[in-house]
């Protein structure tokens, strides 16, 4: 490959390094072209997935200051999914196509700032997604403003209903005391 080119293809690399959210390595030999093109459509607008030159790619992982342990995972033929939008879907997606097509292995990745490890890409594959997390998250919080509100409508209605017991007891003691009045 000429320098030139070098050069390019290192600075779209750290430029994809830079834009993401992370990156998850794996290695892709056995799939073939049809399988990495739907492996591709399946990621859609969540992840890029990009084969890669280990040598070019350690260069632009340095120069975009990616931890050294995701550096260390570039061995062997590898293919990067520069993830760009949820990254609990792009590791969803992974995952699941890995265990369809065995020959996909997830070497590890760098999201947010963190290397992580194969088992740890598959722990996030686990968790629900984003706007899941997030509608939960609303129903917990309407649920205790619910609760809150039922606590501050309690009181006032609480001592209405002892002023009007109070009131009940004074009028049964006013009844009875004149009645007790007579009899003596």
């Amino acid at each position: 490959m000429a320098k030139d080119h070098k050069d390019a293809a290192i600075a779209e690399l750290k430029s994809e390094f830079e834009s993401s959210n992370g990156a998850v390595l794996t290695e892709y030999r056995g799939l073939s072209v049809a399988q990495v093109t739907e492996l591709r459509g399946n990621l859609g607008e969540v992840a890029r997935f990009r084969v890669v030159k280990n040598t070019l790619t350690k260069r632009a992982a340095n120069e975009a200051g990616v931890d050294e342990q995701f550096r260390e995972l570039l061995e062997g033929p590898s293919a990067i999914a520069f993830v760009r939008g949820d990254v609990v879907e792009a590791a969803k997606g992974l995952r699941d196509f890995a265990k369809a097509n065995p020959a996909l292995v997830i070497k590890g990745g760098y999201i947010d700032g963190q290397s992580m490890d194969a088992a740890q890409i598959t722990k996030l594959a686990d968790l629900e997604s984003r706007e899941v997390l997030l509608a939960k998250l609303a129903g917990a919080m309407k649920g205790s403003m619910a609760n809150a509100a039922g606590l501050f409508n309690a009181l006032p209605t609480q001592a209405a209903q002892l002023a009007e017991a109070l009131r009940a007891k004074r009028e049964g003691e006013g009844e009875s005391a004149p009645a007790e009045a007579s009899a003596e």
